[in-house]
């Protein structure tokens, strides 16, 4: 390192001002210099004593060059972003102080030329100016802002929208109600950001972690009640394990409960469901009046809610074609029940849908008594619950007869042959008619027409199985096994999803499984076969399986 050094000093310092032998590089530097201009050239001599000098120097003080760059690198780019959020800060109270002297011009300002005007003549022009100025200033050093709208702009926006529907407005018979009679809510409320999804990532791996669990986040599905983590486990990795580590993963990232989704369809994925800060509310307008809904052909369109991604969920009453619904009290099953009855109510007319209604509380669907879609009046006595599935059971074996007769499958086939039939002016003559009855004088045998079809709602199956008991399961065993052919569908809801109230009988045969928040993971596993209803956090939040 000297000998390159003093080598160098000779070849490019030619005077000093200091006295040693021989010129700036001394004796070394001298003999050196002039071997190596000899022998390389002056350009090829300095790049050789740069590179001998750097490499002396290397090995003298073990400096890494890499790491080095790196350093300064790291302090280049900090140094940059202090300037440059110093900048932003800078420029932002300049502009929002220019907006206070330009409210200030535009309050102080008075008319020309006009005079004598009252303050309470002006219509207040400067409000809209400063609702436009009140937008959030957008910064490239923060991370996305929050869309929130402010209280004072979503008042005036639904005061707005508040206009009073005619009531006594003349309507045409078997017209659909309007969507205009339900109130229209829309509150947007804060969900988590980009930084703080991305952060919950990383704190969901690094606890899984801490149990000898390996996973993956792999996407991250935010929703109006719920965020949902995709996770890859690894290689042999049990799902129970990730599962029993429930109560864990809530303690870690802070929240009230988790919910392990073992199996979501068509993906090798674990789900992984936190709860929001903030619950959207589920409008039951916005539903009836999404595409989805409206374009739904089915009178048995329900709309059910809307899913993690705020997605209105609509399923087809038809194609379950029996549903069961479990779930606490508290937990809006009954809410569920309504928003399922008025989805018909807003689809189908009278002569598409008929209901059967049994309401054991007396409370709940008897707000439904007296509307044209009823075939009985609310049923609360569990004694008049048996003979209106009795009813149920022997119009289904009526309807099956009559279908054979004619030589079709299903309600929607006997229903198109009678419509076609009609078109053409040939009514069908009703083929269980007994000819040994004698006609009146003008009477001639009655044709067919077109059946609805039937919807028989219990409210409460557990205290109707407490009092009735046997007949009931064998009358709701056979609907359930026979009745969708003929047009009959049932909706059960229950509050105790026990064994001796969910038998294996009634399981078999009502295939759709609609749970809300139970009791313990027995309940679960007893409605949906798997666990994890236990987990859901109540006021609506449900599961479905595909």
């Amino acid at each position: 390192m000297v000998m390159s050094a003093s080598t160098f000093c000779f070849l490019h310092i030619l005077r000093c001002q200091i006295e040693l032998p021989r010129n700036s590089g001394g004796i070394i530097g001298q003999e050196l210099g002039e071997a190596s201009i000899i022998t390389f050239g002056n350009s090829g001599a300095t790049l050789l004593l740069i590179a001998v000098f750097f490499s002396g120097l290397t090995l003298y003080t073990h400096i890494s060059w890499v790491k080095l760059m790196e350093i300064v690198g790291r302090n280049t780019l900090v140094f940059s972003m202090l300037c440059y959020k110093e900048t932003a800060l800078l420029w932002e109270r300049i502009t929002a102080r220019k907006e206070v002297t330009y409210e200030n011009e535009q309050t102080n300002a008075e008319p020309k030329g006009i005079a004598n005007v009252t303050r309470f003549e002006i219509p207040e022009p400067a409000k809209p100016k400063v609702k436009a100025k009140q937008a959030p200033v957008i910064t490239f050093a923060e991370s996305t802002p929050e869309v929130i709208i402010p209280e004072q702009l979503l008042a005036q926006a639904v005061v707005s929208k508040k206009v009073q529907t005619d009531l006594f407005k003349d309507v045409e018979p078997g017209a659909l109600p309007d969507s205009e009679l339900l109130d229209l809510r829309s509150v947007s409320v804060r969900s988590y950001s980009n930084d703080e999804l991305e952060d919950m990532s990383r704190l969901v791996e690094q606890s899984l972690q801490d149990f000898n669990v390996v996973v993956e986040v792999t996407a991250v599905l935010p929703g109006p009640v719920i965020t949902r983590f995709e996770m890859q486990p690894a290689a042999g990795v049990k799902v129970s394990r990730i599962s029993s580590l429930a109560k864990d993963l809530a303690r870690a990232l802070s929240v009230t409960s988790v919910r392990i989704v073992e199996v979501i369809a068509g993906k090798s994925v674990i789900g992984l469901e936190i709860p929001n800060q903030e619950r959207e509310m589920v409008c039951f307008r916005k539903g009836l009046e999404s595409s989805k809904f409206i374009k739904a052909k089915s009178p048995l369109s329900l709309f059910l809610g809307k899913d993690i991604a705020g997605s209105p969920v609509v399923a087809d009453l038809a194609k379950m074609p029996h549903l069961l619904v479990a779930g606490t009290t508290g937990s809006g099953k009954s809410v569920a029940i309504n928003t399922m009855i008025l989805s018909m109510l807003y689809k189908a007319t009278p002569d598409d849908v008929r209901m059967i209604m049994i309401d054991p509380k007396m409370l709940e669907l008897s707000v439904y008594d007296g509307i044209p879609h009823l075939l009985t009046p609310v049923v609360t006595d569990m004694k008049d619950a048996a003979n209106a599935l009795r009813w149920a059971v022997a119009e289904m074996e009526r309807r099956y007869k009559l279908m054979s007769k004619v030589g079709v499958r299903n309600l929607a086939g006997f229903n198109k042959l009678v419509s076609d039939a009609e078109e053409r002016g040939e009514p069908i003559q009703d083929p269980m008619y007994s000819y040994t009855t004698e006609l009146a004088e003008g009477e001639s045998i009655p044709t067919l027409s077109t059946l609805p079809n039937i919807v028989v709602v219990v409210d409460e199956l557990a205290d109707m199985m407490m009092i009735v008991g046997k007949k009931v399961e064998e009358l709701i065993a056979r609907l359930a096994q026979k009745a969708r052919a003929a047009g009959i569908h049932l909706i059960l809801a229950t509050q105790r999803p026990s064994v001796d109230v969910l038998t294996g009988l009634i399981k078999a045969n009502v295939p759709s499984r609609l749970s809300f928040q139970v009791s313990s993971r027995i309940d679960s596993r007893t409605v949906l076969d798997q666990g994890g209803a236990e987990f859901l956090l109540g006021n609506g939040d449900t599961v479905m399986p595909s």
